[in-house]
């Protein structure tokens, strides 16, 4: 994404509006096919060699935020690795010490006795075995400009281990997000740039309120993947709030941003801005937010957007997982000696006025199935509401994992409390199949 100082909006009349460019602009696509130019002739190049080329482009571009943002897109699909053939350390600390004992050094000796800078560098790389051209090198090789750059998007360089490399996509915290990878193109960059663009607004936002009406399990999965409290309720075709699930065509989410909660999270604004892109992977979206401004006398701004806007997403609408509690959990069933199997939850709870997604589904060969929620860390206020929807859910087969951090105890579960299991750091696969064989229903057999 983009810093702050390449964030470019404007408002009028308490609207935020993305300064968005024409990705038909020849002179902006001239620019974005220049830039990727550069890094792909730049691959194997040092870091600083690719800075100063990007500043002598901005002195040719009266763009300056356009160029760099661009650029600091482009720098998000990279790699920069330090190579040296001996920890430059060891190098600094010999070079310094054998300098030391043969002081003074001096470029052009006009006594017998003084040292050539160039004596000590042999010296030294003797020492280590390194040619004098690797001593020199690797002597700074850990500084961020002489760091070169080993892979651009999906090019590396020559004995590059793509397998120990981490994920391109920014995400918060340890998630590893599924990540639609696609060429580098002009188109796309410039698509990237526009939706950063809208990303980089959110970094002060309050709250969010978003309607879809389509691909809503792919949404609300990127919801809790980042964190955000939300509540969602069903909606008709025209935006408005319906009383039942059966009466509903899409779903409309209220978010709490990072100032509400947090005073003003920049975490918790990133996850808010990295949530966005899930958006776009609707045909038919709708998102309004509060930005926070101390300038106005309101104190806050609002964002418009909608699929009207053309942003296009570079996220998967894949399989993910909402939290890095229920990816471990899904690898660890994965070498689990167990019949059930963990299935991604479709199901939607009806509450009424709201609705609920558990996360979980568990399956036996026979028929009978459970529904799992895990509760993780979650801020007082939302902890409440949460404990609110799940003593509402009428479902003998629904069972609940909850962490031991929680400010909650099993009577706050209602009818639900014998249906708890509680973990500390990590849920165990035979805790769950245990909750499972006690409480799941065979569908098809219920109905009979």
């Amino acid at each position: 994404m983009l810093t702050a100082d390449l964030a470019r909006s404007r408002t009028r009349d308490g609207e935020v509006r993305p300064l968005f460019i024409d990705i038909s602009d020849e002179r902006y696509r001239s620019t974005a096919a220049t830039l990727i130019d550069l890094f792909e002739n730049h691959l194997g190049e040092p870091k600083g060699d690719i800075e100063a080329a990007i500043d002598d482009l901005t002195v040719d571009n009266t763009d300056y935020k356009i160029v760099h943002g661009l650029a600091k897109l482009l720098k998000d699909e990279c790699e920069f690795e330090q190579q040296a053939a001996v920890d430059p350390h060891e190098i600094r600390q010999r070079l310094f010490k054998r300098a030391n004992e043969q002081y003074p050094i001096v470029r052009q000796p006009t006594l017998g006795e003084d040292t050539q800078k160039l004596e000590v560098y042999s010296a030294v790389a003797d020492e280590l075995g390194l040619s004098l051209e690797e001593c020199y090198r690797g002597m700074y090789a850990d500084l961020d400009d002489n760091k070169l750059l080993v892979r651009f998007g999906d090019q590396t360089v020559e004995d590059y281990d793509v397998a120990e490399t981490a994920s391109t996509t920014k995400l918060t915290g340890n998630s590893k997000q599924a990540y639609d990878q696609t060429a580098r193109t002009v188109d796309w960059l410039l698509a990237r740039y526009n939706l950063a663009l809208a990303q980089a607004v959110l970094y002060d936002a309050s709250k969010m309120r978003i309607r879809v009406w389509d691909h809503f399990g792919t949404v609300f999965s990127y919801m809790k993947l980042f964190g955000l409290m939300h509540r969602i309720y069903p909606i008709d075709g025209e935006g408005n709030r319906v009383s039942r699930t059966d009466l509903a065509t899409g779903y409309e989410a209220e978010l709490d941003g990072p100032a509400s909660l947090f005073r003003k999270s920049q975490k918790y604004g990133i996850r808010m801005a990295n949530f966005l892109p899930a958006l776009p992977l609707c045909d038919r979206w709708e998102m309004r937010a509060e930005i926070l401004d101390d300038d106005t006398a309101s104190g806050s701004n609002r964002l418009t957007l909608d699929h009207t806007d053309g942003l296009v997403s570079q996220y998967s609408t894949g399989q993910q997982f909402d939290s890095d509690i229920e990816r471990t959990l899904a690898r660890k069933w994965e070498r689990a000696n167990t019949d059930w199997t963990l299935q991604r939850e479709a199901d939607v709870f009806d509450l009424g006025a709201e609705v609920m997604i558990p996360d979980f589904a568990v399956k036996h060969p026979d028929g009978r199935r459970a529904i799992i929620e895990i509760v993780g860390f979650w801020t007082p206020e939302y902890l409440q509401s949460k404990l609110a929807k799940i003593r509402q859910v009428d479902a003998d087969n629904f069972v609940l994992a909850v962490s031991e951090r929680l400010d909650c105890a099993d009577e706050d579960f209602g009818d639900t409390a014998e249906r708890v299991l509680w973990f500390k750091s990590g849920i165990h696969v035979y805790d769950v199949v245990e909750l499972a064989e006690a409480y799941a229903s065979n569908p098809e057999t219920d109905q009979s």
